[in-house]
Order: structure tokens, then C-alpha cells, then sequence
């Protein structure tokens, strides 16, 4: 194809393998951020419209929504921001910040939605979508078992997607840009003639699924000629590349309503567009950064419609666009581009934003001036994360990207059934409740002893707490399982299915809150002397511990041994039981800001907890446990075990104080370098990174119009400090600020 020229290799042109392309194509960049340019003007005049429309959404909470008009590929007019300053176009409808219904996931989710912002769903819409349609949410609370329903009920299993996009499932947008439309639908059609064992039901499935991709292939193009673009053909330039990438992934958003869209690893694939169109004259460092940052601009515009008990789980409206940048092609060579540089410098010309979730690959062997150009943008910004490329690579392949936080997959070959997470913490309480709720009272798991006596003991706690870990994983799995299956059934996402391999390796994500928690209260009881307060109905509120006990997060083996091997235990109980799709089970140690509701609905613990004080984010340690400096903190959390367990991530949010870091920006810049370097060679998986004083976030949080802009990093993810509520920010104040490495 004409595209295609000067381009090299030939085993990718003919069957789909963007990750060869790359590999034979991409020019590693190991110098400095010299070369890189600011603002457009073009740019700038369309991030001065969108800044106003975001003050003014910023109030109301949501600026608009489409009523009239339910989501869909090719369903809306297009939509421009200013039409002659644009340079890569599209919107999810017809105008910017407006939101989509997706009546798919569940009708009730939408007007809760709908009315908490004070719109109303069209009532003939709405009637006639009744009539012909049965929604995802109706089919899984069909098939939800009592004790489902009664896990979700008290807590014990939190944040299920089942009346919401599941999201996690990464699309490799890319491909539309290297082999356009038709060429991916011929594909396609090649794999659906070889599915013909029609006895089997999961082929039958199969050919209705592939079926849909294909017909949502041809909307793509559909929806893209609205805007006056071919995307049949490949790509035949930077801006192109660029265009028909985000046009693929705009379907994604304009179908689905995933809990995480993210967009992937497209910053080397990029470069090798830009590269040829420098070398060829046709386009100027100023025009190459101007598409990154048009293309940046429109990833921070996109939105779903939630619920406000949505937003209390995930503070400040986020979307997680994740985009995977850095790393390496293998052990001698980066996969460090001009455009890695270029994706950065976003954040300079366009300011901090939470949006796109920019995550840094890191490897020892990355250049050290993209490891300094990046420590400086997550000092000056706190929008970054970073996360263990060492670890991932070997596992994955050196084409994967990171879905939502902190979940790594192989692009286009596997894809992620989202499943959100146990509360751990109610799994210790019930082991000492006998399965009963401590809030509620209710009996959630049944043939469990109550442990009686006034004081804890290690073993018998520990048999009873095994026992209900067994039960909960079952009723948390046969959740999952159902929830997938009927996601598959009512609100298929074929637009994302539609650029990942027909028959896709799935992994199902697993997920436990309120690790340290338990890991303090296992090592209070067999080190600190646990009394038990009961109250009237016989349940626990509230511990005295007599003596002092190691806390988690200090580099204590005694203590990080127990957090170890909880995690171990829990995965063994997951790979016992048959997985919809033969999916691979993974865990992670993830809250996002869940950890303020979790904490919220759960009872006083042995750690000395109070009840309804928030949980700590991820695999942090309990705020205010980790005592001993930050390198002893992050020991602690790199000893839990990525492989073989807790590949679904292991977050760990971070925070120093600059003078911790050095007194001056030189010296603040190699030191978190060599933090990173260090902390990623004893093993460790991902770590946010805030580098600001707590004095700074209190005033923020008493005078907000000071800092409206103000961006931090919480648990996988950054957020706009001021769109937490109250209690969040509290919460995040509360954490322990490191003053000393």
C-alpha cells in the first residue's frame, strides 16, 4: 500500500502484528528535552474554549447531557471545539463535555444519574427501549444467588460492575491507523469462516461476536466520514496516525461506559509517523508537539454520565485514560521516543491535568535523560505513575500497556474481565463474628464458629479466617462469572473487541481493599494481646491491645511476612474455581478512593481502627504506621509478590515533602530518580508519586479557588484535589507525608 512507504519490513503487512511494526520502524531518542516546543497558537485558542467549558462544568457538576440520543458508534452529528484551530477532530457527541446515556448497563443507573443533575431520560426513548431491550443490570440480578446478593448487600464484595461498563479492556486502536478499516474487516470475515463447530455454544457466541465487530468496524467508518476522513485505507501521515487512532478509540467511548477506557501505548507508534514527516519536510517540531497536544486535549474531554454513589467510590469524575509510555524493546534498547518526550511536555504547555493517567514504563536501563525529564514533570506536576517495566516485560511481551492503574496486558492478544474487589477487612471481622456482618447484623456467611473468650489468638483466628476467605472468593466469583456473561450478552463492547485477536487470551481481575489493615491486625493479635469489646447482639466494637506490636510498612519481616502471605493464600483460593472464558485469575491490591466508603461501612478492627475511619489506599500502609522514612516504606511494599500473584497491580501512593528530596530542583530530580531506580530493583510493582508539603493541600482544601488546578496522585490514578469531597481530602491529608528518606 502507498501508506506504507518507506516503511520497513514486510511480515506485518501481511497479517496484523503492529508490535513487528514498531519493532522494525521506531528510532530510539536518548538524548535531552531540548528540542521539544511550547504551545501552538492553534492549540492554545482551542484550550482557552475548553478551559471555560471545563470552570463551567466544574460548578455545575455536569455541563450537559444528551437526552434524546442513546450511545452509540456513528449516533451523533460531529462535534468540533473551534473548527478552525482543531487539528485532530471528533468528539463522543456533538459537543464538547456533553455526556451520552447508556441505557445497556441499566436503565435504573441512568435516571438515578439523570435526576441527581436534574435531567429527565426522553419518556419515548425511554418506553421504547423497555419494549425491545432486556439490560445487562436485569440479567445479572436475575441470576445473582442470595448469597451474592447479600456479600454485595454488606459490603463483603465492593464495587461490582454490574450496573456499569466493566471497562479494562484495551483495544489496540493502533490498528486501524496501520491497516485502515477494510483490511481489518476482511480479517475478520477470514476468522469467522474457520468458526464451524456449531455444536459448541462458546463458537456459536464466538460467530455472533465477531459478527458485531465487524459491523462495528464499518460504523468506524461510518462516524469518521462524518468528519470528512477515509479511515478504509491506513494512514498515510502523522496526522493521519494520530486521527484514525483516536477515531477507533472514540468509538470505544461512544458505545461503552467502562469503568476504565484506556487508550493503550501509542507514543512509539506515533513517532514513527512523525519521523517519517520530518524527514520528508511536511511537517516542524511546532506542528509535531501541536498533535500531541490536540490529541491530549481531547482525552481529557471524555466523559461518561454516573451515579453519585458511582462518584463516592471513584472521586473526581475519572476515566482513567491510561497511556503506557517508556520501556524497554528489550534489554539493551528503549522504546523511548521523541514522542515520549512530546507526551510529557503536555503538561507543560497545557498545564497538570488528571487526565490522560500518563504512566511511565521505568527500567533500570531506560535513557537516563528521559528517567530526568520524567522525575521533573512528576515533581513540578504529580500527574504521573510509574510502573515496573522489568517486572511486566518478561511476562507480557514489550508491546503491553497498563489498563486502568495498575493492570498490565499484551495489546490486542488479551483482554481483562474487570472485577473490582473483597473487603478484606470484613473477612477478618467475620471470622471473628461467626459470618456475621458487624454493621448490619445479618448472617453473609454461613457455618462459621464465633470465636468467643476475651482475648484473640492467633491460631484459632487464623483457621476461622480461612474458612470464610474460602467462601467469600466462591460467592465473589460466581458474581464475576455471571457479571461477564451477561456483560457479553447485553452491552458487548464491539468496538473495542472489534482491534483485539478474535480469540483473545482473557484475564479476570480480582482485587482485596484493606490489606494493611488486616496484615496490623494479625500482628497486633500474636504480638500486642488482643481484648475483644462485644456488644448486645454479641458482636465485636471495638479492641484494647496491651502492648506494642510491628506495624506494616516499617521493613519489619515479622509483619511483612503476614501481609505476604495473606495475599498468597487468597490467590490459591481464586485458582481452585473454574473462570468464565478459562479466563487466568489475577489479584490486585487496589482502592482507588474507594477507601473512604469501604472504611466507612466497615466495623472497628484489632489494629486499633476505629469504626468508619477510612481504609488505607492500595497497598499503602494504615496512614501514619509507616514510621521509619520512606525507604523503609517502600521496602515493605515491595516484598509483596507481583508473579504468580498479584499481577492484576499492586498500588502504592507515595508522598515526600520536596525538602526531603533535596534542597534545591537538581538534586530533588536525581534523588527521586535513584529512589525509583532503587525501588524498582528490589522487585517493587508501581508507585505514585506526590513530591508537595501537607500544609499546601490543607490550605487547598480551606481556599479552593487558590489552586484550581491543583492535581495530585491518590491510588493508581491523579485527581483534581479540588473535586474530592471533604472527606476525601481529609482522608489524603491524613497520610503519611515522608519527611526524611
Amino acid at each position: 500500500m502507498e501508506q506504507w512507504e518507506g516503511f520497513k519490513g514486510s511480515d506485518w503487512k501481511e497479517k496484523i502484528n503492529v508490535e513487528k511494526f514498531i519493532e522494525q520502524n521506531y528510532k530510539e531518542y536518548t538524548d535531552d528535552a531540548s528540542f521539544l516546543k511550547g504551545i501552538s497558537k492553534k492549540t492554545s485558542k482551542v484550550w482557552n474554549k475548553c478551559k471555560k467549558l471545563l470552570n463551567k462544568e466544574s460548578i455545575s457538576g455536569v455541563l450537559d447531557v444528551e437526552t434524546f440520543i442513546m450511545s452509540g458508534i456513528d449516533n451523533f452529528e460531529p462535534g468540533y471545539i473551534d473548527r478552525c484551530n482543531e487539528v485532530i477532530f471528533g468528539l463522543q457527541t456533538d459537543e464538547p463535555l456533553k455526556r451520552i446515556v447508556n441505557p445497556y448497563g441499566g436503565l435504573r443507573m441512568v435516571n438515578k444519574s439523570l435526576e441527581s443533575y436534574g435531567y429527565h431520560l426522553d419518556r419515548e426513548l425511554e418506553e421504547n427501549f423497555k419494549n425491545i431491550r432486556k439490560t445487562h443490570n436485569d440479567g445479572v440480578f436475575d441470576a445473582y444467588t442470595d448469597e451474592i446478593k447479600k456479600a454485595r448487600h454488606n459490603h463483603l464484595i465492593t464495587g461490582l460492575p454490574d450496573s456499569y461498563g466493566r471497562g479494562r479492556i484495551i483495544g489496540d486502536y493502533r490498528r486501524l491507523a496501520l491497516y485502515g478499516a477494510d483490511f481489518l474487516i476482511e480479517k475478520k470475515k477470514q476468522d469467522l469462516s474457520k468458526l464451524n463447530n456449531i455444536a459448541d455454544i462458546s463458537i456459536i457466541q464466538l460467530r455472533e461476536d465477531v459478527s458485531e465487530q465487524i459491523k462495528a468496524l464499518e460504523l468506524i467508518k461510518k462516524m469518521a466520514s462524518r468528519y470528512g476522513f477515509d479511515v478504509s485505507k491506513p494512514a498515510s501521515n502523522a496526522k493521519e496516525a494520530i486521527q484514525w487512532t483516536y477515531f477507533s478509540y472514540l468509538a470505544a467511548i461512544k458505545q461503552n461506559n467502562g469503568a476504565a477506557t484506556s487508550i493503550g501505548r501509542n507514543t512509539v507508534f506515533f513517532d514513527i509517523y512523525i519521523e517519517r514527516d520530518m524527514e520528508s519536510g511536511i511537517l516542524n517540531e511546532t506542528e509535531a508537539q501541536e498533535l500531541i497536544d490536540q490529541f491530549v486535549i481531547k482525552l481529557r474531554l471524555v466523559r461518561h454520565l454516573r451515579t453519585p454513589e458511582y462518584n463516592e467510590l471513584f472521586a473526581g469524575d475519572p476515566t482513567w485514560v491510561t497511556e503506557s509510555i517508556g520501556g524497554m524493546l528489550n534489554d539493551e534498547k528503549s522504546l523511548v521516543t521523541k514522542t515520549s518526550f512530546r507526551m510529557l511536555n503536555s503538561l507543560n504547555n497545557i498545564g497538570s491535568s488528571a487526565e490522560p493517567n500518563l504512566t511511565i514504563l521505568w527500567s533500570k536501563k531506560l535513557p537516563d535523560n528521559f528517567k530526568k525529564y520524567a522525575s521533573i514533570i512528576s515533581i513540578e506536576t504529580h500527574a504521573l505513575q510509574f510502573e515496573n517495566d522489568d517486572l511486566m516485560r518478561p511476562l507480557y511481551g514489550n508491546d503491553y500497556a497498563i489498563s486502568c492503574c495498575v493492570s498490565a496486558m499484551s495489546i490486542g492478544h488479551q483482554t481483562q474481565l474487570f472485577g473490582a474487589r473483597i473487603n478484606f477487612v470484613k473477612v477478618l471481622l467475620y471470622a471473628l463474628n461467626g459470618g456475621r456482618d458487624e454493621i448490619t447484623g445479618e448472617q453473609v456467611i454461613d457455618n462459621i464458629d464465633t470465636i468467643e473468650g476475651e482475648y484473640l489468638n492467633i491460631e484459632e483466628v487464623l483457621k476461622q479466617f480461612d474458612k470464610v476467605l474460602s467462601k467469600t472468593v466462591k460467592i465473589y466469583i460466581d458474581a464475576l462469572n455471571i457479571i461477564h456473561y451477561m456483560h457479553d450478552k447485553y452491552a458487548y463492547e464491539s468496538s473495542q473487541m472489534a482491534f483485539i485477536d478474535t480469540k483473545p487470551e482473557y484475564l479476570m481481575a480480582f482485587g482485596l481493599a484493606g490489606l494493611s489493615i488486616v496484615v496490623d491486625s494479625f500482628s497486633a493479635i500474636q504480638y500486642g494481646h488482643v481484648r475483644v469489646k462485644r456488644d448486645e447482639r454479641g458482636l465485636t466494637s471495638s479492641f484494647d491491645i496491651e502492648f506494642d506490636f510491628p506495624r506494616y510498612g516499617n521493613n519489619i519481616n515479622e509483619v511483612d511476612s503476614i501481609a505476604v502471605n495473606l495475599v498468597k493464600r487468597t490467590y490459591r483460593e481464586l485458582k481452585k474455581h473454574a473462570l468464565y472464558k478459562n479466563a487466568i485469575p489475577t489479584l490486585s491490591i487496589l482502592t482507588i478512593t474507594s477507601n473512604v466508603v469501604y472504611g466507612k461501612h466497615t466495623g472497628a478492627t484489632p489494629d486499633g481502627r476505629a469504626k468508619g475511619v477510612p481504609f488505607s489506599p492500595g497497598a499503602n500502609p494504615t496512614q501514619g504506621a509507616d514510621i521509619s522514612g520512606a525507604l523503609a516504606s517502600l521496602t515493605s511494599v515491595s516484598k509483596l509478590p507481583y508473579e504468580n500473584c498479584c499481577q492484576d497491580g499492586i498500588s502504592n501512593t507515595f508522598s515526600i515533602v520536596p525538602n526531603a528530596l533535596g534542597a534545591d530542583i537538581e538534586t530533588r530530580i536525581n534523588n527521586l530518580k535513584n529512589i525509583l531506580d532503587g525501588y524498582f530493583a528490589s522487585g517493587a510493582h508501581h508507585l505514585n508519586v506526590n513530591v508537595l508539603d501537607k500544609e499546601l493541600l490543607v490550605d487547598a482544601m480551606n481556599n479552593p479557588l487558590k489552586y484550581p488546578n491543583l492535581t495530585i496522585r491518590v491510588s493508581g490514578y491523579a485527581v483534581n484535589f479540588n473535586h474530592l469531597t471533604k472527606e476525601q481530602q481529609q482522608e489524603v491529608i491524613s497520610r503519611t507525608f515522608h519527611e526524611r528518606i
